[in-house]
Formats: C-alpha cells, sequence, structure tokens
C-alpha cells in the first residue's frame, strides 16, 4: 500500500497527532511513514503504532502522495528545506505540506515548497489528548480539498479554525501559550485553598475540576462566560468578595497583556 501520509519529526506533537490519526481510522499504520533521526523514537514509533520509519526526510518525502506535515523545531526548517530542495524541484505527486512549525510562515514554505499546496497550522499541547485548539491558514496554491484533508486532521485532535496568516500571530499568544497560563491559574486556585487550610491534595482536586467543569459548562450551554459569573455571583455574597479581590489586583488586565506579550515575540521570532 502507498505511504499517503508522511510524518517528518516524531516528537511529542507528532506522536499526539499520529496516534489520533490511526486511533480514529483517518489512516491506517500501513499508509503512514514517519521520518525520525533518533534511533530510539524510530524503535519506540515503529512498535507502538506500526508504522514505517526511516531517518531520511528525502525518501520519505518522495513516497508521501497525500500528506507531508513538518513537525520538527523550527530552527531546523532551513536545513530540512536544502536537504529537500531537488527532491521537491522532480517530484511528480504533490502532497499537502502542513508545518506546525512557529513562526514560520507560508512565504518561507512557499519558498522551500513551490508551487505545492501549503497549510500553516498552529495547534496546541492540548492535542496531546485529543482536546487541542489548532489554528489553520491556507497558502497560495491549496483548494478545498486540501482544506478538508487538514480540517480532518487536526479534528482528530481537538477544534479547529480557519484564520488569515496575520492573526497567526495572535493565535499563539493566546491558544498556543494558552495552557500554561490556564496551568498557572489551577496552580493559583490550589495554593489559595491550601491557604485556606484545605489538604493539598484535596485542594488540587477542587481546583483542577473547577476549572475543567466551568469550562465544559461553558462549552455545552454556549453561555458567554460574563453570564455564567453573574449567576454564580449573589448579591452581598462570597464570589463578589473574590471578585472585587481579583478586580483589585488586575487580574484580568494580566491574563489580557499576557496574551499580547506572548503575541508580540511571536512576531519578534518570525522576523
Amino acid at each position: 500500500m502507498s505511504v499517503r501520509f508522511g510524518l517528518i519529526g516524531g516528537g511529542v506533537m507528532g506522536e499526539a497527532l499520529l496516534s489520533c490519526l490511526i486511533a480514529r481510522g483517518i489512516y491506517k499504520p500501513s499508509e503512514i511513514q514517519v521520518s525520525e533521526p533518533d534511533l530510539y523514537r524510530q524503535s519506540f514509533l515503529e512498535d507502538r503504532f506500526k508504522v514505517a520509519v526511516t531517518a531520511d526526510n528525502r525518501v520519505l518525502f518522495s513516497q508521501a502522495t497525500e500528506v507531508v506535515l513538518l513537525a520538527v523545531k523550527p530552527q531546523v526548517f532551513s536545513a530540512i528545506a536544502q536537504e529537500l530542495a531537488d527532491v521537491v524541484a522532480t517530484i511528480e505527486s504533490k502532497p499537502l505540506v502542513i508545518s506546525i512549525l512557529a513562526g514560520v510562515s507560508l512565504s518561507q514554505l512557499e519558498t522551500a515548497f513551490p508551487e505545492l499546496p501549503i497549510i500553516r497550522a498552529m495547534p496546541n499541547t492540548p492535542a496531546t489528548v485529543g482536546a487541542g485548539m489548532t489554528a489553520i491558514c491556507l497558502g497560495a496554491y491549496t483548494k478545498p480539498n486540501h482544506q478538508e484533508i487538514a480540517r480532518n486532521l487536526f479534528s482528530a485532535v481537538g477544534e479547529v479554525v480557519e484564520v488569515s496568516e496575520v492573526l497567526m500571530d495572535g493565535v499563539t499568544g493566546l491558544s498556543g501559550s494558552g495552557p500554561a497560563y490556564v496551568a498557572m491559574l489551577i496552580e493559583a486556585l490550589a495554593d489559595g485553598g491550601v491557604a485556606s487550610g484545605l489538604p493539598r491534595a484535596i485542594a488540587n482536586v477542587l481546583a483542577l475540576q473547577t476549572v475543567l467543569g466551568t469550562a465544559t459548562l461553558l462549552q455545552e450551554t454556549k453561555i458567554h462566560p460574563a453570564e455564567l459569573k453573574d449567576r454564580v455571583t449573589s448579591p452581598g455574597g462570597t464570589t463578589i468578595a473574590g471578585i472585587v479581590q481579583l478586580e483589585r489586583s488586575g487580574f484580568r488586565s494580566a491574563i489580557i497583556e499576557a496574551v499580547r506579550a506572548a503575541t508580540a515575540r511571536s512576531q519578534e521570532l518570525g522576523k
């Protein structure tokens, strides 16, 4: 059977995508090839997922007929582009190239892979458990079938939205970096519980489930976060006392500025 899906980079995010794609039947193991230089990772991926592995990016790119997903560190992109240059120039098939490399623009990708359909994507770390958020933007040679392929692929690990490339830095600052902000919120909630006399183990469970339950409630009911906040806030009650303190401490402004700072840093890294 031919190689329909090629994965360059078998790290954590690459493995997460691979696992979900196979589990959901989007690609069969026999239709997948992974290029990974580390011998331990090669053996692990081959044993766990029953996929073909190689250390040669050129071999993978020449054999993949439908999709080549780039899941390597942005710092090695130039080296990989140079390595693949002659293969790209002579390849008969026109696979869709999907990049999840932060800071590598469509312009850079299209220079490296001329006249190939390109999609740039920004997934986040919850994708490793199938609860991710991925934004995609389309290159010049993409067609509706390529867009559908990318949506199906990233839907296997969570939700997908399409944005213009100019918004990708904002995506990075919000959903790309956002899991760290939420983790800090959960940690702070648990610390507050401990400061209020709760045992650490109980405080951790309460904090985690509160954040998870609130997110699930908002997702399923589609109500605005402000409306949920108002529903929980009784006149003269405990919640409004806590909200007043959050406002005094600049809680919302701190989150807003964190997203803006991460967005600005993403813009710097892309230059």
